[in-house]
Formats: C-alpha cells, structure tokens, sequence
C-alpha cells in the first residue's frame, strides 16, 4: 500500500481527500461525576486499557487527556508480532497489516576496511525467525494504532469516547472506603478554549495512570523512577527523502568509523522512513535541550554517517531530539510491599508512567500496550464480582518483573548502537550476532510469568512441551470442523476477558461414548465441581466465562460433528442457536500438524488453559478435573 507521495498526510490513506482523513474525536460536556475506572492519559497503554474495558456495558469508564484532541504524527512507530498477536484479539490487526510497512530483513552496515570513512554492507539477517508468530513485525505511525482502539472503543458495548483537554491536579484515597466504594476522589482542570480553569471533580472506584514518563498519578502516590542518568543524545525524524542508500527500505542498523550510528527504519506508503541518528554524548547532569539541535544538525549528521551515499530530505513529516535512559520505578500501584497482606490496590500505573526504554528496541510502545492487557482483564473480572480484588495484586508483580528484564536487555542494546560511547568504536559483527539472539526480545513474545495464583507449576508441561507455562499462547494452524476452514487456533482468544480451555484430544474417537474428551465435557457440564459450572452466572451463555475448545488429531472428514459432546456444540444467545467454532482438527495438507508443532502428547492428550490476555495459565492432563477444579478455585469467586 503506498501513500505519502507527494507529502505527509495523517489520517486514513484509504481516504482521498485529505481533508476528511481526521475523524472526529472525543466526548462533548462534563466528565461523569462517579465511575468504576478512570483512566489518565489517551497513550497506547490507557487506550489499550480503555478498549478493553469498553468490551463490559456494566463497567463504567472514563478516559481522559491533557491534549486537545488525538494524537495525528509521531513517536513510536514499531509494532512487535506480540503486539500484532493483541491487535488480532482486539479486532484490528488486518487493517494494520494493510497499511503498514512489513519488516522482512534487517541489514547491517560498517566502514570500509580500505576506506573507513565509507560505509559497506556487512550483512543481512532475516527479522523475525520462522515459526515465531504468525504475525511479522511491521511499521505504523502510533496515531494510527490510536486510530484503531478509539475505533473500537467507538464500536464496543460501551460506546466510549476520550475526554480531551484535562489537566489531573491531584487524587485522594478515602483509606476507609470499601472494596466497592468510589474510594478514589479525583480533580481536573479544563484546558479547552471557554473553559480555561473550570475545576471538575470525579469520584472512581480506581484510577490508572497512563500520563507518560512525567505522570502526575505516578507522583501522586510515592513512586518515582530510579535508573541510569540520560548521557547520551539522539535525533529522530520521519522524513520524505532522495537517496543512494540502497537498503532504505530495509530496517538498517549503521555504524560509521568517526560520526556514529544510524538506525533507518522504513516507514508505511513505501516513501518515507524513520531516522534514528546517534548526536553526542552528554555531560554528567546535562539535558539534551541545552544543546540546541535543530532539525538540520540531525539531517546533517546522518548524511555524514551515510556516506558515500547521499540523502535529500524534501520533507520532514515529525521530528524530536531525546535522550537514551532506562528507568523503572518499583511497584505499579499504590500499595507498599510491607502492606500487600492488608491493603488492596486502588491505584495503578502503566506504559512510561513506570518504565522508560530507548526507542531502539522498539519495546516502549509495545510493552505499555503489554502493561494495559493485563491489566484491563483483572479490573473487568474484579468489578464484575467474578474474581476477589486482591487478585490486582497480580498486576505490579507480573509487568514490573517484565520490565526490569527488557529494561536490562534494552540498556545492553542500546550501548551496543552508541559506538562512540564505546573505546574502540562499532563492532559490525557484535551488533549483528546480539540482534539475532535476541529476536525474541524484539519480537515481544520472550514475556515469561512466573508461578502464581493465574500461572500453574510446571509439572505437566511435558504434556504440551511447546505451550510453556508462564508464556503467551504460541498458535497454529488448524482445519475447523465445523466448516472445513484453516484458522488460527489463537485467535479463538479474543480481548473479551474469557478464559479458554483448549482439550487436545488422544488418537481415540473423540466421540465414543468412553473417550477423554467425552469425560471432560461431562465433568464441565454435570459435576458439582465443574468450574463452568460454578463461575457462569444463571441465564449467562455456558462459555460467557470460560471458553472450551477441542483440537482432534483426526482429519477433518473422518469426525462427525454431530456425533459430538453437547458442550462443544453449545446453544447460545436468546435463540439458543449453535456455536460450530468449538472444534478442530490437524491440518495434514500444509504440513502444520498442531501436535508435532506444540509438542502434544498424542497418547494421553491434556488440556492447555489460557488467560484472557494469552498467556499459558496451566497445561494438565485431560483427566484431571480436580486440577482444573482448583486452578479456578484459587481466584474465581462463584457466581450462583
């Protein structure tokens, strides 16, 4: 798809006229007096947070910014295959694929032996190894991945929209609320044109800050950001460019012998491209801003390193001057460790308002969106009185783990790029080899939980070697019984906070009267300790909370869906109509057989339970029922 041609334009490329790109955005009138959830901060973590939480008409939920309006140009652009992975399970992911720019190589660039002062190619990798995902990486203006939650957040149950123009001016916890009490009084200042000053207050059952790396909510409850001091400038600029550089449109990472590195990261429309361009080293204390870079110190700096090739910029659609940090603070709510027994939380944080990376991983943007899907899920569950509150505990210890690693990954990444921080000067080949163990890392999917309340032990994992415990739910292909289709066994998980149980039938008919899979349909249908029986509200559809598929290793026309468990051919809705998208089978034409794929044993089968944000909870065997019994059991809370 290629669009920018003659310029930059925001909005929707689908749209010819330039003038129609910017849809409307945002809430008219007064914020609500009282809600369940209020979020600070219209990034890509609270519009993560806003879009899941917009999937339950019975939580109430207010998003607001500081800003005028959406977001139209600029910042982060990268998109992991993780976060392609949730874009999917939002709704969206194939408008992204669209209209983005697909990485497919990355190649790498060092000076010329015989002539140091020009640069050479010295390799070319592939950017995401196979198998990975079945998504690739790609390239997309954070506007328009803004673009696409407000547009799920537009089209969900709960029909909302931000409120722009409000400033936080503080928060307080009432310390003698209930656990379902609006505990949380909140003041916001209107910025917005004729209404300058006008002072808003909202009471909320609890807030989340996603108001970036100087939040007011972050402040507002202790917490600070601890790390390394900012010693190092960059330049980064989106720009419409003539050039010899024959890999510009390859991510390319380039290391001069006397100017630095250059990170070129091509951009979507198939003409422009991201520069990321190494300026100085900073003193002790030092902000980037006493420097004062201008747009064409950066152009001329790159066109130093790119040399002998040559760069005109026509136009530059954004562009900013930072400084290379990692910072993390220690916890991501309001509760001290001391008191995690007696308080609960009340107050959250996510994305830069607790963690800062360098853009040269491509990771903030990716873990905040992170951040908010494990969190969105929780506060659902939570408020809908399906799980206790001390279950948000789980949120602080789970993604502020998650961040110290990549905190730790992306520090060594980015001194890696910052050759003239180093004695000695780049290292072509180190750059390469660390870029390709590290894929994983890049790719968003190296995310690992640890045991807890949500994430079993490990002591059946050998039953489904290839869905580890703790880590994102890795697809694959498969043939659906009902129609004969090849889907994707993942995105049956959509962002709609069920849990699923994906059954991996033995070899035996799945339909005989003794099979496993009958068994467990009977367990989960009959028995007291059923927790489908137990956790699904009276008159709620029989997978409202969790989800039951099954994957046979029979081909697809051997099976009879008819001959069935009544609980993968449930009746739901008003008109008790079938649901035929419970079942699967191996797809032997392609060759993707889903058990060698995933390491299933094919003779005793076992169940993989997944959480509502992807993740592996536990892997059981097929008869276990008071395993699957006590895994719900340990957070669930009964609804009937």
């Amino acid at each position: 798809m290629q669009f920018h041609l003659d310029g930059f334009q925001p909005g929707d490329p689908e749209i010819a006229d330039p003038t129609a790109r910017i849809q409307a955005s945002g809430a008219a009138g007064a914020v609500p007096t009282e809600v369940d959830v209020l979020i600070v901060g219209c990034g890509p973590a609270g519009l993560t947070l806003a879009a899941q939480l917009a999937q339950f008409p019975d939580i109430k939920t207010c998003i607001v910014e500081q800003k005028p309006g959406r977001l139209l140009v600029g910042q982060a652009d990268g998109i992991a295959c993780r976060t392609m992975e949730m874009f999917h399970a939002f709704g969206f992911s194939e408008r992204v694929l669209k209209e983005a720019c697909w990485v497919n190589e990355t190649t790498f660039w060092k000076p010329d032996e015989r002539w140091p002062e020009k640069i050479i190619r010295s390799g070319r990798v592939q950017d995401v190894e196979d198998g990975l995902s079945e998504f690739p990486h790609v390239i997309l203006n954070q506007a328009r991945i803004h673009d696409g939650f407000l547009d799920i957040m537009r089209k969900a149950p709960a029909k909302l929209e931000p409120h722009y123009s409000r400033r936080l001016l503080d928060l307080h916890v009432d310390p003698a609320a209930g656990t379902s009490d609006h505990a949380v009084t909140v003041r916001l200042e209107r910025v917005d044109a004729g209404n300058e000053g006008k002072v808003e207050t909202i009471k909320a059952r609890y807030v989340v800050g996603c108001d970036g790396a100087r939040s007011t909510v972050r402040k507002s409850i202790g917490r600070e950001l601890h790390g390394d001091s900012a010693n190092h400038a960059w330049g980064v600029m989106d720009v419409l460019a003539v050039t010899d550089f024959p890999d510009i449109r390859f991510k390319s990472l380039i290391q001069s012998a006397k100017d630095g590195s250059l990170l070129i990261i091509p951009r979507e429309g198939g003409y422009m491209a991201r520069l990321y361009v190494e300026l100085a080293k900073l003193d002790v204390g030092e902000r980037v801003a006493n420097r004062n870079i201008t747009a064409d110190d950066v152009i001329a700096k790159a066109q130093r390193i790119l040399k002998p090739h040559t760069l005109e910029v026509k136009e530059i659609a954004w562009w900013s001057v930072y400084e290379i940090g990692q910072r993390l603070t220690d916890k991501f709510d309001d509760v001290p460790e001391a008191e995690i027994d007696t308080r609960l939380p009340r107050i959250f944080i996510a994305g830069d308002a607790c963690h800062t990376h360098s853009p040269k991983a491509g990771q903030g943007m990716n873990v905040s969106m992170q951040d908010a899907f494990n969190l969105g899920w929780k506060l659902a569950t939570v408020l809908r009185k399906q799980c206790a509150p001390s279950l948000l505990h789980s949120y602080s210890a789970e993604r502020q783990a998650v961040a110290k690693e990549l905190i730790d990954f992306d520090r060594e990444w980015s001194g890696i790029l910052a050759s003239a921080a180093k004695a000695g000067g780049a290292d072509a080949a180190k750059t390469q080899d660390y870029f390709v163990k590290h894929g994983r890392y890049t790719a968003g999917t190296a995310t690992h939980y640890r045991a807890s309340v949500l994430t079993g032990a490990t002591s059946h994992q050998h039953l489904a070697e290839g869905f580890a415990i703790g880590t994102r739910f890795h697809s694959a292909p498969v043939i659906r019984l009902g129609d004969a289709k090849q889907v994707h066994l993942g995105h049956a998980s959509q962002a709609d906070g069920r849990f699923r149980i994906y059954a991996f039938s033995p070899a035996e008919d799945p339909a005989a009267a003794g099979s496993a899979i009958r068994a467990l349909c009977n367990f989960l249908t009959e028995a007291r300790e059923s927790p489908v029986r137990r956790y699904t509200p009276v008159g709620a559809d029989i997978d409202s909370v969790i989800d039951l598929r099954a994957v046979f290793q029979q081909d697809h026309r051997q099976l009879a869906i008819e001959a069935m468990p009544s609980l993968l051919l449930p009746p739901k809705g008003r008109y008790g109509l079938l649901d035929y998208e419970k079942m699967f089978c191996r797809d032997p034409k392609s060759g993707h057989d889903v058990f060698d794929m995933r390491g299933i044993d094919r003779k005793a089968g076992c169940m993989v339970v997944v959480r509502p944000d992807q993740y592996v909870a536990t892997v059981l065997p097929l008869g276990d029922f008071a395993g699957l019994a006590s895994y719900f059991d340990g957070f669930l809370l009964q609804a009937n």
